[in-house]
């Protein structure tokens, strides 16, 4: 563990140098506030011991910087004038522990490993919470297009390379985001959202940047922006090239040196986070047009994933349908219903022009009005209820019986020649009779026709 010693007086800090020294820690110290924050760039302390009173810079305005550009960086505060409403105060900025001065050497040496087995614990659990992350996500899909996104995805997840997604809307683009964030070492950190779509142009450098109080009519108090939400986390920057040109010069700086100053402010603040841009447009196009500007195109777009439309993985939607009947009944207080085979089959030969969003509505929709113990054809939209098989095409999921697929398969034939029977037998190289005797095995079954 290394450590930061901030204390304006030199015998202060010598003593608590050797007596930490001495107990196998790595130490650094610095005089002021000043120097303490420049030492603190690029570096990995893992704690700091600051004193209260210190000229220039005092412990608390330290704390407040601190934590700031390293949130995860704990804080000790020492002081001779030591007292209920300051320790109050150093814990509600975020300060891990109090200490006043003379410092005990069994006291402190025990803050220090509380703070020792904290860290310990919480590196295990992002190592957990990180292994379990790297299994493939069911929701994902099992098509060869799917295998090549989630390959692509496992191998950037774990570093900090930016990300651009691209694909058509609904394709579930800021689904995989999320996933490559929990896949990450900052999977501690937050999964901020910023829809450059959804936002009016007024308000996009007040959302990103965040702003002073009074900077503009109606600020009324200071506002983080998403940048300094999303430090030491993820910010996902959904249809990125609807933002402003101007505006992505400023964001451009922010990727480059980690600086930028809120709206209203002169101060220079950093961040420190990882950025996965999303866009449904072409992107080439968008930089033609002046959309999107080459620098940050080429600044975002280090590792590019390309997410393929629902309708070029129809074998994907069974697996997607099982994990939206349990998310949406959950979201919805319902119980969790299995799906009947025609239904499935319905939705399975379905174009779906809204892609994985339209599929999850259609099942949310259904999940809400269904009245019986199953989800049936009747619970999807009418739209749905008598598709005809896309290309000509069936398609079934692995597991599915012969038995099962020989009546959908006869009933797909009834269905493309309007149920004349004598031009399905044809079709299918059976007599007249052979269909009769499956209907009436179906119907002694309790299947639907």
């Amino acid at each position: 563990m290394q450590i930061l010693v901030v204390d304006d007086e030199l015998s202060n800090r010598r003593t608590l140098e050797v007596l930490l020294k001495r107990s196998g820690y790595t130490v650094a110290s610095a005089s002021n506030g000043n120097e303490a924050l420049e030492r603190l760039e690029g570096s990995s302390f893992s704690v700091v011991i600051t004193d209260l009173r210190m000229p220039q810079m005092d412990g608390m305005t330290l704390l407040t910087r601190i934590k700031e550009q390293y949130p995860n960086l704990q804080v000790i505060m020492a002081t001779a004038f030591g007292s209920i409403d300051t320790a109050v105060e150093a814990m509600k900025l975020g300060a891990w522990d109090f200490i006043t001065k003379p410092i005990k050497k069994a006291e402190l040496l025990q803050r220090l490993d509380k703070i020792a087995e904290r860290d310990q614990l919480q590196q295990e659990n992002q190592q957990l919470r990180a292994e379990i992350a790297r299994i493939r996500p069911n929701w994902i899909g099992q098509s060869l297009a799917m295998e090549q996104v989630s390959e692509e995805a496992q191998s950037v997840a774990d570093t900090e390379a930016s990300v651009f997604l691209v694909g058509a809307s609904g394709t579930g683009k800021s689904l995989l985001a999320r996933w490559i964030h929990k896949a990450s070492h900052r999977n501690n950190g937050k999964f901020v959202v910023l829809n450059c779509g959804a936002i009016p142009e007024s308000l996009m450098e007040s959302e990103l940047f965040g702003h002073e109080k009074g900077a503009f009519t109606g600020a009324q108090q200071t506002k983080l922006g998403r940048l300094e939400q999303a430090n030491g986390g993820t910010l996902f920057l959904d249809e990125v090239t609807e933002m402003d040109p101007q505006l992505q010069v400023k964001l451009l700086r922010v990727l480059q040196d980690g600086e930028f100053e809120r709206v209203g402010g002169t101060e220079t603040r950093r961040t420190n986070m990882r950025v996965i841009a999303a866009s449904n447009r072409n992107l080439e196009q968008a930089i033609s047009e002046g959309k999107l500007r080459s620098d940050l195109y080429y600044r975002l777009n280090v590792v590019q994933i390309e997410m393929p439309q629902l309708k070029k993985r129809l074998e994907d939607i069974p697996l997607l349908v099982e994990h939206f009947l349990t998310v949406q009944a959950n979201k919805n207080n319902r119980p969790i219903k299995p799906i009947s085979d025609m239904a499935l089959q319905s939705l399975m030969q379905w174009d779906w022009p809204g892609n994985v969003r339209e599929l999850e509505n259609t099942i949310e929709r259904a999940i809400v009005l269904s009245k019986s113990e199953t989800i049936n054809l009747v619970d999807l939209p009418k739209h749905l209820h008598d598709v005809s098989p896309s290309d000509n095409t069936m398609h079934f999921p692995i597991g599915t019986s012969l038995q099962e697929i020989e009546r959908h398969f006869i009933l797909a034939t009834l269905s493309s020649v309007d149920g004349d029977k004598n031009k399905a037998a044809s079709l299918l190289g059976i007599t007249v009779r052979t269909l009769y005797r499956k209907e009436a095995e179906w119907r002694e079954a309790g299947w639907i026709l």
